[in-house]
């Protein structure tokens, strides 16, 4: 069978494929549980976490998070999809960054120039390079074990769109704990991590979803 042919076959068979989508949701929920019982094990949220909601700089850590993820999320699903070559949502995925950019501007407007590169390194650059790879691991295993199950036409795409999921997840949890709240340690470091998990994504989906 040519692939064309196998391609249309595949997309004729739509209402079977319409479980995945549960699948999909139930990998990404069950994933971010792992991550957050990961999350209270080792490291749990910081101690002036009740005066810290009240900031915007510690809120927007979350914004940005779950927006990536939730963005990612759908364009993963459509992609999954053996007819789409490139998914029609793929737009959604620069919202977050649109979102971070704005925020480092506004970030650079509001504190004096001396204090960029401070707020740029921050405290825990390390840890937070190594803690969000860590807390996407489970998400991203679950969902690459889900596109296994469906036929995307990229593989690789497919499974970095899936480290995006995770690493956004991974994030939001390790935001929860990091004293770093300046969108100038966002951008360089939590962007660093989740592009991290981004890129085993990728190479992992390039191994594992090809058919």
């Amino acid at each position: 069978m040519k692939t064309d042919d196998l391609i249309a076959s595949l997309a004729a068979d739509a209402p079977a494929q319409r479980p995945l989508r549960r699948l999909f949701a139930a990998a990404a929920i069950l994933g971010a549980l792992v991550a957050c019982l990961l999350f209270l094990v080792t490291l749990g949220p910081r101690p002036d976490i009740h005066q810290a909601v009240h900031t915007v700089r510690f809120d927007f850590k979350f914004v940005v998070t779950i927006v990536l993820a939730v963005t990612a999320f759908f364009v993963m699903r459509d992609m999954a999809r053996p007819e789409v070559t490139q998914s029609r949502l793929r737009p959604l995925l620069w919202v977050a960054p649109v979102l971070l950019v704005l925020a480092v501007a506004a970030e650079l407007m509001a504190v004096p120039q001396d204090q960029w590169m401070p707020r740029l390194i921050g405290h825990n650059m390390r840890f937070c390079t190594t803690m969000i790879p860590l807390f996407a691991l489970a998400p991203l295993a679950l969902l690459l074990w889900v596109l296994r199950r469906a036929a995307p036409q990229s593989p690789t795409r497919a499974g970095a769109i899936a480290g995006l999921i995770a690493g956004g997840i991974g994030a939001a949890f390790y935001a929860a704990h990091c004293f770093d709240d300046s969108p100038l340690f966002v951008a360089a470091w939590y962007t660093l991590a989740i592009g991290m998990v981004t890129g085993l994504g990728a190479l992992l989906g390039s191994r594992l979803l090809r058919w």
